[in-house]
């Protein structure tokens, strides 16, 4: 995900993708544990999607 598509969302839209964001990373852990994922570099995607979705959340609450 961009920062261009990340800045059109609504603060509760960003709340709900770091959800979804969380919970697939903490899928993609496991399932990385059980056995090596074929693409592992999705790890660190969805780990940098959730720095972007958290930084511009931040960004709006300083703007308040």
């Amino acid at each position: 995900m961009k920062q261009s598509e990340i800045c059109e969302l609504t603060t509760e839209e960003i709340k709900e993708k770091i959800a979804t964001e969380q919970s697939a990373l903490t899928k993609l852990k496991m399932n990385h544990a059980v056995s090596p994922l074929e693409n592992p570099m999705l790890i660190r995607a969805t780990r940098r999607n959730i720095a972007r979705l958290m930084t511009e959340l931040r960004k709006r609450e300083l703007n308040k």
